[in-house]
């Protein structure tokens, strides 16, 4: 048994909480709101943000940050990518030398290009990081639905320690030496995944869908091998897997956003109709500087951005997309 931390109580965090709790760890659930933990003590269940999935009676709750990161052996930072930074620093004081955070949101910092666990780096000296991510819905991990994940460490002991932290018969969690790699690829599928979204809000079909995943984790790879992630990375869980089920799941806020946009929504009126965090709205620009950094090719972020951020009409974009100069599909092929 451990003693775990989970910063961060919203969907996600609240999910893994009761899984970790179910797993026989001694577990605190941290929220910086007291509403949120008056209302996850009384109800044992995130009414809003994950209905039906009931808080274990011995979970601990609290809006007491020192308190829970107190002799945590890992704490699990799980807050929206935007509040990363903010929620370090607050943490900063009270963690100590070594102390484990695992960073379980996906997202890069927009202004920096900084992934999360680079943030946590930064604020947080002499902590031990790592990074968990793959196609985990927190609505079906609730549930105790057949997941599996991957966790990236600097060392192969953290990644196993971690590892059995959170794997049990239905969270499957293989390890990677990828930190890098884990998060980009958990970051970029978002931007693709509004994209897919905004086909379907346009009517477009099964054939559309297909040709995002595949021409997305193109981009993907590209930004992400530039930036010194690795290929076999974006083939696997948090890469192509992570992308799958983004694109295609109605429990995807990317994907909802980007219906909505697709069907005339304009960014932020979807945005607030999905009431969550969409974080592929956060990580389009960031995604199209290191595009551009790179100076790599990156056709659909380009477009999902000209439609969030210049208003462009999103049929258009499409049509853009679809119009563009022949190619071969794979430059490295002999012919």
């Amino acid at each position: 048994m451990a003693k775990v931390s989970v910063i961060g109580a919203g969907s996600w965090g609240t999910a893994l909480s009761t899984m970790l709790c179910r797993n026989g760890h001694e577990v605190t659930l941290w929220s910086i709101m007291e509403a949120e933990v008056e209302m996850l003590k009384r109800e044992r269940e995130h009414v809003e943000k994950l209905p039906g999935v009931k808080l274990p009676e011995e979970m601990k709750i609290t809006v007491n940050l020192e308190e829970s990161i107190a002799g945590a052996e890992l704490m699990v930072l799980a807050v929206p990518s935007p509040f990363t930074r903010k929620t370090a620093q607050m943490m900063a004081p009270f963690v100590k030398e070594g102390q484990l955070i695992v960073n379980v949101a996906k997202g890069i910092e927009e202004n920096t290009l900084m992934t999360l666990t680079e943030i946590v780096e930064q604020e947080i000296p002499g902590c031990g990081v790592a990074a968990l991510s793959g196609p985990s819905h927190a609505e079906e991990v609730g549930r105790g639905l057949p997941t599996t994940v991957v966790v990236g460490a600097k060392d192969r002991q953290t990644a196993e320690f971690i590892q059995n932290i959170f794997m049990n018969e239905v969270f499957r969690v293989y390890t990677s030496p990828d930190i890098l790699g884990i998060e980009l690829g958990g970051s970029l599928k978002n931007v693709i995944a509004l994209a897919a979204g905004i086909a379907d809000g346009l009517g477009y079909g099964d054939n559309t869908k297909a040709a995002l995943i595949t021409r997305g984790i193109m981009e993907m790879s590209r930004i992400g091998v530039a930036r010194g992630g690795r290929l076999e990375t974006f083939n696997g869980l948090t890469g192509i897997g992570d992308l799958i089920v983004t694109c295609a799941s109605v429990h995807s806020r990317n994907r909802k956003a980007g219906y909505l946009m697709g069907q005339g929504r304009t960014m932020k009126e979807a945005m607030e109709e999905v009431k969550m965090v969409v974080e592929g709205v956060y990580s389009a620009k960031a995604a199209m500087e290191m595009a551009r950094k790179y100076q790599v090719e990156v056709p659909i972020i380009q477009q999902v951005n000209a439609v969030l951020f210049a208003d462009k009409p999103a049929k258009e974009a499409v049509q853009e997309l679809m119009l563009r100069d022949k190619k071969v599909e794979n430059p490295l092929l002999p012919w």
